[in-house]
């Protein structure tokens, strides 16, 4: 079944909102590695969600990173700084994922959680302006 960027796009942002929720219950539970992962992941997938509805594929998750860079940040529709925060994001999920001996701490989860939450917001404000409904 094809379906259209717009759906797409909605139902990926959707997936954004409901990942950052997951991070909550990760955080009552102290599971900082896995908080860091879900917080990315929902980064991931609202930048997903405007890359796709502006027509733009991506092979890899470095790529995603890039073309959010190249796009949006540098074009100042996203702020710098949220721009930063998603690199930041790419390089702690995957030393969280994959190095061993390796944990995150609580101050640092909830140093980056407001700025996903910014960025997830920023990019559904730019989606809703973009989607004629």
């Amino acid at each position: 079944m094809d379906y259209r960027p717009e759906d797409y796009s909605k139902y990926r942002l959707q997936r954004a909102h409901d990942t950052i929720k997951e991070v909550e219950v990760l955080i009552e539970n102290r599971f900082w590695n896995s908080a860091i992962n879900r917080m990315y992941y929902a980064c991931f997938y609202a930048v997903g969600a405007l890359l796709v509805l502006n027509g733009i594929e991506t092979a890899s998750h470095s790529g995603m990173r890039q073309k959010l860079g190249q796009l949006f940040v540098k074009t100042g529709e996203i702020d710098r700084d949220l721009g930063k925060h998603y690199s930041e994001l790419f390089e702690k999920r995957h030393k969280g994922d994959y190095n061993d001996f390796f944990d995150y701490d609580e101050d640092t989860v909830l140093r980056l959680l407001p700025k996903s939450k910014e960025l997830i917001n920023a990019i559904s404000k730019l989606i809703d302006k973009s989607i004629i409904l």
